[in-house]
């Protein structure tokens, strides 16, 4: 099956990561990769899924925010790094029952990506396997491929009251 978690609101990384847990508890086992996200970033989710390794791992390999928050890695740098993620997945792809494309949205909306290089990735992708691709901004494009698409909605956010993100909430 074919997921696509998207939209403005939160908890995309955070139904992909609870999708995954049921698996774990059905004897499956999944990988995470995560675009944008970056290594040197202690998420909450990183440091958890340390302690279901082997059957969950989650593999950080974005090199953070483009072009915001003090950005200042050239664009290359980060179009390497999501060609890199991907392929990263497709190689490790016979070792899991579930691959999480964490961000990929938001990579492929910033054209880090070429979509036809994610099409395929879907199209080829083992059907008695599942595939979850998160992050805004999802291109209408990748609709059709997706058995599931689910859209979060923003209604409120504490940022909204210039509350900045918290530990435990927001990573």
């Amino acid at each position: 099956m074919i997921f696509l978690l998207t939209g403005n609101g939160k908890g995309k990384t955070t139904a992909a990561l609870g999708q995954a847990l049921r698996a774990l508890g059905n004897g499956k086992r999944a990988l995470m990769v995560q675009f944008i996200k970056s290594a040197e970033w202690e998420t909450g989710e990183a440091v958890i899924v340390k302690r279901l390794e082997p059957d969950l791992k989650l593999v950080p390999m974005g090199r953070g925010f483009v072009g915001i928050l003090g950005d200042t890695l050239p664009r290359e740098v980060h179009e390497k790094a999501a060609r890199k993620a991907l392929a990263f997945a497709e190689k490790e792809l016979p070792d899991w029952d579930i691959v999480v494309l964490d961000e990929v949205n938001v990579a492929l909306h910033l054209t880090l990506l070429p979509i036809e290089r994610v099409i395929a990735f879907i199209q080829t992708f083992p059907k008695e396997k599942d595939l979850i691709l998160t992050g805004r901004w999802a291109p209408k494009e990748l609709y059709s491929y997706a058995d599931y698409v689910t859209e979060m909605k923003e209604i409120k956010h504490p940022f909204e009251k210039g509350q900045v993100g918290k530990r435990g909430k927001e990573w």
